[in-house]
């Protein structure tokens, strides 16, 4: 039997037990490792996370401007604005935003936005209102019920004659008689002054709304100034829009306000700058125009690049 010196055996304990240890320091040093390598985070301070970032300052388009007043102007709690804005509407066709403003307006508590609203939805011949507006023809105001009916006759409805037969004859065709009920036909003077109103669809004077023709004074010039602007908006003579724009800064705001509103059926983009400086304007009625002007002329703007292509 081989009998090792004890010295030697000390030497191979000694070197088996370092085999042992190695395993376990090994994962130590790469546990330190990876802890030197990886990023430490630093802690985050409460400011840093209740502050938002701040982003670059945006500001509303023109577009975006111009349907914000329309907006404000259509739930102000003075009649005179929601009738205004609601008015102005017509100059915006084929806009579904603008019908649904309009037709929503049918159920105003005023007649007189109501009325408005009728007159917006003919002028702007839409069609899909036709339920609406022959529904507004039994309104309980005379004023809404013609309104709606001159509407649906621009649509070319013919449900729109009940009303005028009435007018004619005083009794309708079918259905209730409205202006019976109000005293409308018995009373020359209220059926007098509810024709002019209505009639201001059918003259030259038809942009400058009721409280235009009450504002009017003796010797005043502006109805036959803003007649003529009305007309001006079918000139062919490019220097028409100038004269307009130009117009669109007089000091009577009727005159501004027929300026601004053939400036929109005129549909020249040019202009478009100039109507933007009566966004802000103090009165409301022109303000409004205005409104609808910019939003007709850059949509318009808009369109030409696409029909050139």
């Amino acid at each position: 039997m081989l009998v090792l010196p004890r010295s030697l055996l000390v030497l191979i304990a000694s070197g088996l037990l370092l085999i042992e240890q190695q395993p376990s320091r090994n994962s130590e040093m790469s546990q330190i490792n990876r802890q030197e390598s990886s990023p430490q985070k630093e802690p985050v301070t409460s400011s840093e996370t209740s502050v938002p970032k701040q982003g670059p300052e945006t500001h509303p388009t023109l577009e975006q401007q111009a349907w914000s007043i329309l907006e404000a102007g259509a739930k102000s709690e003075k009649i005179r604005d929601r009738a205004a804005a609601t008015h102005v509407l017509g100059l915006l066709p084929n806009d579904r935003r603008a019908r649904k403003m309009a037709e929503a307006a049918l159920a105003d508590n005023a007649p007189e936005v109501r009325s408005a609203s009728a007159a917006a939805l003919g002028e702007m011949r839409s069609r899909n209102s036709i339920p609406k507006l022959k529904s507004a023809t039994d309104d309980k105001d005379p004023s809404v019920a013609l309104a709606a009916a001159h509407a649906l006759l621009q649509l070319k409805d013919n449900s729109a004659y009940d009303l005028y037969y009435e007018v004619l004859t005083g009794e309708r065709k079918t259905g209730k008689s409205v202006l019976a009920q109000a005293g409308v036909l018995k009373d020359p003077k209220k059926l007098a002054e509810i024709g002019f109103q209505q009639g201001l669809g059918f003259i030259p004077f038809a942009g400058m709304g009721w409280k235009a023709f009450k504002t009017i004074k003796k010797g005043d010039s502006s109805p036959a100034r803003a007649a003529a602007a009305t007309v001006l908006s079918k000139d062919p003579d490019p220097r028409t829009t100038e004269a307009l724009a130009n117009a669109a800064g007089d000091k009577n705001w009727i005159i501004r306000e027929a300026a601004l509103e053939a400036l929109s059926r005129r549909g020249d983009p040019s202009a478009l700058n100039t109507v933007g400086l009566y966004l802000s304007d103090q009165e409301g009625e022109v303000k409004y125009t205005a409104a609808a002007t910019a939003l007709r002329l850059a949509a318009i703007r808009q369109s030409r690049p696409s029909k050139q292509k």
